[in-house]
C-alpha cells in the first residue's frame, strides 16, 4: 500500500494515541481538502513580508501568548532555533546552554562557529531523566564567560520538565545577555493554573514552540515569538526567511491560525476539561505499586528536588525497580493494548497528553498500567547509566566536518575525534558531537543504551556499532 492508504489504515486500527501531534486526530474542524493548498494567491498574503491576512493571523498569536512580535513556522520548531540563534548572536561567539538540547541547537552552532559553554543540569533519581537548569548555574556561567552572547533554555523537556524561566532571565539579562528558550514541548504552558508559566510570560527575548506537539494544530506548524529588547526583529525575520520554505503550505497556516481561534475563544473551558481529566487519570493509578508515574498519582513534585516545575501534560512512566524497562513498556503497550506512547530510554516510557484526550483514552491508559503493574515482579534491574561526562570537546564541529575520516567500530573509536553527530531519537538530544573524542564512558553508555532499546542514530556510522571518526 503506498503513504496514503497506510496512514488510512492506521487512521482506522482504533490505535490509542499516546504521541504527538496534540490534536490527536481529532482537531477541530472539518476534513482539510486538497482545494485548500493553495500558493500566495491575491489577497492571501506572503509569509515573509506579511501585511494582510496572514501578519493579521500573526498578530493574534503574539496576542494570545503576550509576544511583541509571533511568526508562522512551517518548519517545525527547528527552522525556528536555527533562525532564533543566527539573529541573537554574531559568528564565533561564545554561547551558555544544558548539554541535553536538541540537534537542532548544535547544527546552529555548527553553522555559526559558535563556542558552546555546556550548564551542567542535575539527573533526577527516579527515572534518570534530566532536571531542571539551575539559575545559579547560569549565574556563575555569566561571571566566568563576561563574553557570553546568549542563553539558551529547553524547558519544559521532552520529559515536561520546566526550568525557572523568570529567574534565568533576570540573571542574563543583568548582564546584558538575551535568552532563546526552546519551548516545543510547551506550546500549552500557562493556559491554566494547573500548567507552569510558559517562557514568554517568564520574560525570554526569543522563545519557540511547537503548536503541533501539544495543541491541536497540523505536525511542522510551530510559532516563533519575539520580545523587544536584546534581539533585533528584523534580524529574526530575515533569517525565518534563509531557515524556511518560500513555499509555505496554507493548510499547514490555517491550521495554526484555528489553533489559535480554539484557545482565544474556549481556551478556559478545555483546559477546565483538560485538567479534570488529568485529575481523574491521577485517582486512578494510585493503586500502582511497581510502576510509578512521575508528578501524578501517589507521586509528587516534592518527591523530585531536581525539578522546579513539571508539566502535568507529560506522563512519565519509570519502570525503576521492575523487571522492566521503558522500550519493553512501550512494546507491550502497543501489543497487548493497542496504545501507542511517544518514546522511551532505559528507564522509563513517555505517554504525552493533549487537550484532545478524553477521558475514555486515558481510562484506557490508567487501566493497561495497572493491570501490568500487577504482573510485574518485583526484582529490580540495575539502575539506567548515569549520564556519562560530556565528551572533551577537540576542535569545532565546523572544522571537524571538513577533515577526512570513515567509519570505526566503537571499540576502536575510543580515543579518536568524531566526524559525525550521534543522537537518541526521540529526544533528539546529541550524545557526540563532531570535534568531540569518543571516549571509554560514552562507549559503555552507547552499548548500553542500545541493548536496553534505544534508538541510536548517527549522520554517517550505525551507532553502536560503528562511528564516523577522523583520520588521525
Amino acid at each position: 500500500m503506498d503513504l496514503l492508504e497506510k496512514l488510512g489504515a492506521y487512521a482506522r486500527s482504533g490505535a490509542c494515541s499516546m504521541h504527538m501531534p496534540g490534536h490527536k486526530g481529532a482537531g477541530p474542524g472539518t476534513e482539510l481538502p486538497w482545494a485548500l493548498d493553495i500558493t500566495e494567491i491575491d489577497g492571501f498574503d506572503n509569509l515573509h513580508d506579511a501585511r494582510g491576512v496572514l501578519r493579521e493571523a500573526m498578530d493574534r498569536a503574539a496576542g494570545l501568548w503576550g509576544s511583541d512580535r509571533a511568526f508562522f513556522l512551517v518548519g517545525g520548531s527547528t527552522c525556528g532555533i536555527l533562525a532564533g540563534i543566527a539573529a541573537a548572536v554574531n559568528p564565533g561567539s561564545t554561547v551558555l546552554l544544558p548539554r541535553g538540547c536538541h540537534k537542532s541547537v548544535y547544527n546552529a552552532l555548527e553553522l555559526l562557529d559558535l563556542v558552546p559553554v555546556y550548564l551542567p543540569v542535575p539527573a533526577d533519581k527516579a527515572a534518570g531523566a534530566a532536571g531542571s537548569l539551575p539559575p545559579e548555574t547560569v549565574a556563575a556561567a555569566l561571571a566566568d564567560h563576561p563574553e557570553a552572547r546568549l542563553v539558551i533554555v529547553t524547558s519544559p523537556t521532552y520529559e515536561g520538565v520546566v526550568s525557572d524561566v523568570a529567574a534565568i532571565v533576570d540573571l542574563a539579562h543583568a548582564a546584558g545577555v538575551p535568552v532563546l528558550v526552546d519551548e516545543a514541548h510547551g506550546a500549552h504552558l500557562g493556559f491554566s493554573p494547573a500548567f507552569p508559566t510558559g517562557a514568554v510570560a517568564a520574560g525570554a527575548d526569543v522563545v519557540i514552540q511547537s503548536l503541533h506537539k501539544t495543541l491541536p494544530s497540523l505536525t511542522q506548524t510551530a510559532l516563533a515569538h519575539w520580545r523587544r529588547g536584546l534581539v533585533d526583529g528584523e534580524a529574526l525575520a530575515r533569517y525565518l526567511t534563509v531557515f524556511q520554505t518560500s513555499s509555505p503550505s496554507y493548510l499547514l497556516m490555517g491550521s495554526m491560525d484555528r489553533c489559535v481561534g480554539l484557545l482565544a475563544a474556549r481556551g478556559r473551558e478545555i483546559f477546565a476539561a483538560y485538567e479534570k481529566n488529568l485529575a481523574v487519570f491521577d485517582r486512578a493509578i494510585l493503586p500502582l505499586r511497581k510502576l510509578r508515574v512521575l508528578c501524578h498519582g501517589g507521586d509528587a513534585l516534592a518527591d523530585h528536588p531536581a525539578f522546579y516545575a513539571f508539566d502535568p501534560g507529560k506522563l512519565v512512566i519509570s519502570t525503576r525497580g521492575t523487571s522492566m524497562t521503558g522500550p519493553t513498556l512501550m512494546d507491550t503497550l502497543r501489543r497487548d493494548y493497542g496504545i501507542e506512547l511517544e518514546m522511551a530510554l532505559g528507564g522509563y516510557a513517555l505517554a504525552m497528553t493533549s487537550i484532545c484526550d478524553t477521558p475514555e483514552t486515558l481510562g484506557r491508559l490508567s487501566a493497561a498500567l495497572l493491570e501490568i503493574d500487577r504482573g510485574l515482579e518485583a526484582a529490580p534491574r540495575p539502575d539506567s547509566p548515569a549520564a556519562c561526562p560530556i565528551p572533551p570537546r577537540r576542535t569545532g564541529p565546523r572544522k571537524a566536518r571538513a577533515l577526512p575520516g570513515g567509519p570505526a567500530p566503537l571499540g576502536d573509536a575510543v580515543g579518536r575525534v568524531a566526524g559525525e553527530m550521534v543522537w537518541a531519537y526521540p529526544p533528539g538530544v546529541p550524545l557526540l558531537v563532531p570535534g568531540e573524542e569518543v571516549t571509554e564512558a560514552l562507549a559503555r553508555s552507547l552499548e548500553e543504551m542500545s541493548r536496553r532499546g534505544v534508538a541510536l542514530h548517527g549522520e554517517r556510522g550505525r551507532p553502536p556499532e560503528t562511528v564516523w571518526v577522523l583520520e588521525q
